[in-house]
C-alpha cells in the first residue's frame, strides 16, 4: 500500500467570509486566484443564479490550498469573483442543482463545526487502482466521479477534466469520515499561469497536513489512515509519507505547535507549506503584523487564531519531510 498515493493534491479551507479569507490569505503572503462561482437558471429559460458554494485557490506547481465558503440565500458572490456557467440538458438540471446544494448543505456542517481546513485530498496518479484496492479492503467510498473544474489560466478561466473519489465512513453519508471529507484526486496537471504560482511569501509547495484526534481514539485512525494511505512511520506523532499526513494526539498537540488548540476533535489543525527562504518569509510575514512562532532552526507557524481556524507551518525548502515527527519526538526527550 502507499505505492499509489503522490502525497497531497489539496486541503480545503472552509471559510464564512470569502472576502475576509482572501484579504488574510494575501496578508499571509499568497497570491490567490480569483473566485469563481456555479451559476445556473432557477428554470427553463431564466436568468443565470448563482448557488452553492463559491471557491478560490493557492496554487502550487503541485497541489493548491482551496477556499470555500457558502453562497447562501442571499446570491451574494464576494468582490471580483466570476461566474461560472454551467450547461447541461434540460433533464439533467435538476440533479444537478441539487447535488450542488447537497455539497453546500455539507460544507454549512463542517463550518458549524468549525471555521478550518475539513477537506484532505490525496494525490494519485491512477485512481481506478486506489477504487480497486480500497474496495478489496473493505474500504468504504463513493467510487470515482469524472467532473470539470474551472481553473485559471493564461488564457482565463477554462474548464478541465477532473477525477476523484471520496472515502465514507462506517454509518456515514457518502464523503463524510469523523474529522470531514477526505479522498484521492488524480494528478491531473492544473495549468495555473505562473503568476498564481508565484507568491510574495516565497512558498513553493503544499508538504503536509496534520490531523489532530483524542488520545484513545488514536489506534482506530492510525488503522483506518492505514487502509487508505499505506503503513505508517510512528513517533509520538504517526506520519503517513504516501499522503504526507501527520496525525497527533490531543495531549501532544502542545509539543508540535506550542499553544495551539483543536477546535474539535478529531479536526485538521494545520498543513506546512515548504519555502524558499524561510528568514525572507518571516520578515515579509512580521512586517504585516502576523505573529509568527519559531518551532525550530527551519520551520515557524501562523497560529490558528491568526489563520483563520488553521495552523499554517512554513518550512524551509528541502528540510527533512515529515519533520513534524522528528521534531516532536526531540521536543520530548
Amino acid at each position: 500500500m502507499g505505492h499509489d498515493t503522490n502525497g497531497l493534491h489539496h486541503v480545503g479551507h472552509i471559510v464564512r467570509d470569502m472576502d475576509q479569507a482572501m484579504e488574510r490569505y494575501r496578508r499571509l503572503g499568497f497570491t490567490v486566484a480569483a473566485p469563481t462561482y456555479p451559476v445556473m437558471p432557477a428554470a427553463p429559460g431564466g436568468p443565470a443564479e448563482p448557488f452553492g458554494v463559491v471557491n478560490a485557490h493557492v496554487y502550487f506547481p503541485h497541489g493548491f490550498v482551496e477556499l470555500v465558503a457558502v453562497i447562501g440565500d442571499t446570491g451574494r458572490a464576494p468582490g471580483g469573483a466570476r461566474p461560472i456557467p454551467l450547461r447541461v440538458p434540460a433533464d439533467k438540471a435538476a440533479g444537478l442543482r441539487a447535488a450542488i446544494r447537497a455539497t453546500a448543505a455539507n460544507i454549512t456542517s463542517f463550518l458549524e463545526r468549525f471555521q478550518g481546513v475539513h477537506i484532505m485530498i490525496a494525490d494519485t496518479p491512477d485512481i481506478d487502482r486506489v477504487a480497486a484496492r480500497l474496495t478489496a479492503e473493505g474500504v468504504g467510498h463513493g467510487g470515482v466521479h469524472d467532473i470539470q473544474r474551472p481553473i485559471e489560466t493564461a488564457q482565463g478561466t477554462t474548464m478541465e477534466p477532473a477525477r476523484y473519489l471520496e472515502i465514507s465512513g462506517p454509518g456515514r453519508s457518502a464523503g463524510r469520515v469523523p474529522e470531514g471529507r477526505i479522498g484521492f484526486a488524480e494528478n491531473t496537471p492544473v495549468n495555473a499561469p505562473q503568476e498564481h504560482t508565484d507568491h510574495p511569501n516565497g512558498s513553493t509547495g503544499l508538504v503536509e497536513c496534520v490531523l489532530c484526534v483524542a488520545d484513545t481514539a488514536l489506534p482506530e485512525v492510525e488503522r483506518r489512515y492505514g487502509s487508505y494511505f499505506g503503513p505508517a512511520r510512528d513517533g509520538r506523532a504517526t506520519r503517513f509519507d504516501g499522503a504526507d499526513v501527520t496525525v497527533v494526539t490531543a495531549s501532544a498537540l502542545a509539543g508540535l505547535l506550542p499553544g495551539e488548540r483543536p477546535a474539535a476533535l478529531p479536526a485538521f489543525v494545520a498543513y506546512a507549506v515548504s519555502v524558499r527562504d524561510l528568514s525572507a518569509t518571516e520578515k515579509l510575514l512580521r512586517g504585516n503584523d502576523v505573529p509568527v512562532t519559531r518551532t525550530g532552526p527551519g520551520e515557524m507557524f501562523v497560529p490558528a487564531g491568526a489563520g483563520l481556524g488553521v495552523a499554517i507551518i512554513f518550512r524551509q525548502d528541502g528540510s527533512v519531510k515529515g519533520s513534524l515527527v522528528r521534531d516532536v519526538d526531540a521536543r520530548r526527550t
